[in-house]
């Protein structure tokens, strides 16, 4: 049989077909294994582990054979238990492989102390971002008779006066004393210029 007749005959028709059969077999097994030993499709919804302990945290990861790194602590947060899980990477909800790591990151045991700065001297629009930005706030605020208007004359923390670089905890609340803007006279000053006053007159 020629070449020609053998390429239009039923005989090659029929190993063609037989061949994509078997190659289309072969693929299906293929892919299907490749699913298999990836997991495709066995996904896990990552828990939810705000305000868990390390241990809680840990049991109920290891119950969706997850596990989980720790990465840090975090500032203390008074609305978290101590040790609790503040943050963690993938968030709740998320869609995971098994054996997957949890990232998470834990609260402080209390809040952290700062040196309190030197506010004085320095008027109250300065004093009050820098008290912010170190996690201190503003208290009290009182004036007293001084030719700096708003300008900070002394600091005090539960009532007693505080020096700069006095350790502060975190969130603690500090009191300012301001100036008024009006110049303090001494009444012993005051009674001093009026007798040279009445001097200078009788002299007259």
């Amino acid at each position: 049989m020629s070449l020609r007749k053998y390429l239009t005959s039923k005989v090659f028709f029929r190993q063609v077909l037989a061949a994509f059969g078997i190659v289309a077999v072969l693929a299906f097994i293929f892919f299907n294994m490749l699913s298999f030993i990836t997991n495709h499709g066995a996904e896990i919804t990552v828990p939810n582990l705000s305000k868990l302990s390390v241990e809680q945290a840990e049991e109920k990861l290891e119950s969706l054979d997850l596990e989980y790194v720790l990465l840090d602590t975090v500032d203390f947060k008074k609305d978290f238990p101590k040790y609790g899980v503040v943050e963690q990477d993938p968030k709740p909800g998320s869609k995971v492989k098994a054996n997957r790591k949890v990232y998470i990151k834990i609260n402080a045991d209390g809040f952290a102390f700062v040196s309190l700065p030197d506010l004085i001297e320095k008027t109250y629009r300065q004093a009050e971002p820098t008290l912010n930005s170190i996690g201190l706030e503003v208290g009290t605020i009182t004036y007293k008779p001084y030719l700096g208007k708003d300008m900070v004359l002394e600091m005090k923390y539960n009532g007693a006066p505080v020096k700069p670089g006095t350790k502060i905890m975190k969130t603690s609340k500090i009191d300012l004393v301001l100036g008024d803007g009006k110049v303090a006279f001494d009444e012993t000053e005051i009674d001093s210029l009026l007798k040279q006053q009445d001097f200078e007159n009788t002299n007259e």
